[in-house]
C-alpha cells in the first residue's frame, strides 16, 4: 500500500480552490496541500474552507486542516477571577487596528522556548495586505504607552480566525483576547477559530470539536453577512465596562 502524500498546488495556477479537507493527512495531522502562493484571495479562500497556511523558512507553503479543530464560542469565554481583577483594574489600555504592523512583528519575534517563527516575511507581507483590504485586524494592549501584548487574525462573515498572539507583560495577551471576544459577541460573531490546542487557549474557554462540525459552522457563519465596516471599539467602550461588571 502506497503512502498518502499531500496535494500539490501549482503557484502559477489562478484556480483558488483546494482539495476537500477530509483528504488531509492524519500524520502529520491536518496537512492537506503544499505549494501555491500567499495571494490574499487564496488565503481568504483557504480560511473559508477551514484551511490555513503554516510553514517555516526554507519550507514550501504548507496548508493545514487539523482534526479536531480548536475553537472558542464567544458566549463560552472563561475569565478567571484574577483576569477579571486585571480587566477591572484598568492597568491596560486596549485598542483595535491601531498598530497592526507592530503586532504582527511582535508575534513573529522568536519566543523564549523557540528560535524560529512560522510568520515568515512573506506571511507578514500577505497579512499586512489583508489588513489594508479590511480583512485582517489587530487588538493592541498598552501599558504606560508601550505595547504590552496583542493579537491578530482575519474576519470572514461572523467568524474570526485567530492567527497569533504575544505578551510582554503578564496577562496582556489574555486581556487583548478577552476584549476581542467581548467585541465579537456584541457584533453577533458566532465562532473564533483557534486552530490548534494549547493550555493557554483552553484556560480561556477554547475547546476541540470535530473538523466536520467546524466546517458546518463555517458554512453557516461565513455566509452570514460581512462584519460591520466600523470594526474598532465604539466611543465609550473602556475598562469602565469591566469595572461595571459587564461581560
Amino acid at each position: 500500500m502506497s503512502l498518502q502524500s499531500p496535494f500539490w498546488i501549482d503557484p502559477g495556477d489562478p484556480d483558488l480552490s483546494f482539495p476537500d479537507v477530509h483528504l488531509a493527512l492524519r500524520e502529520p495531522d491536518g496537512l492537506l496541500a503544499v505549494g501555491g502562493d500567499l495571494n490574499p484571495k487564496r488565503i481568504l479562500s483557504a480560511y473559508r474552507r477551514g484551511i490555513f497556511p503554516w510553514y517555516s523558512d526554507r519550507q514550501p507553503i504548507l496548508w493545514w486542516s487539523p482534526d479536531p479543530r480548536t475553537v472558542l464560542f464567544p458566549a463560552r469565554l472563561r475569565i478567571s477571577r484574577s483576569l477579571r481583577r486585571t480587566l477591572r483594574s484598568a492597568r491596560f489600555e486596549v485598542t483595535m487596528d491601531q498598530a497592526f504592523d507592530r503586532v504582527i512583528a511582535a508575534c513573529a519575534a522568536p519566543r523564549r522556548d523557540s528560535t524560529g517563527t512560522w510568520i515568515t516575511p512573506a506571511m507578514a507581507t500577505a497579512y499586512r495586505e489583508l489588513h489594508t483590504q479590511g480583512h485582517a485586524h489587530s487588538v493592541e494592549c498598552w501599558q504606560d504607552g508601550k505595547l504590552a501584548g496583542g493579537l491578530y487574525g482575519i474576519a470572514i462573515g461572523r467568524v474570526f480566525f485567530g492567527e497569533s498572539m504575544f505578551s510582554r507583560v503578564t496577562d496582556a495577551s489574555k486581556v487583548a483576547f478577552a476584549w476581542l471576544v467581548r467585541h465579537l459577541q456584541a457584533r453577533g460573531f458566532g465562532l473564533i477559530d483557534c486552530q490548534v490546542y494549547s493550555d493557554h487557549l483552553a484556560s480561556l474557554g477554547a475547546e476541540e470539536i470535530a473538523r466536520a462540525e467546524f466546517i458546518r459552522h463555517l458554512d453557516n457563519l461565513c455566509e452570514a453577512g460581512n462584519p460591520p465596516q466600523h470594526w474598532c471599539f465604539d466611543a465609550g467602550e473602556t475598562a469602565a465596562d469591566w469595572q461595571a461588571g459587564k461581560p
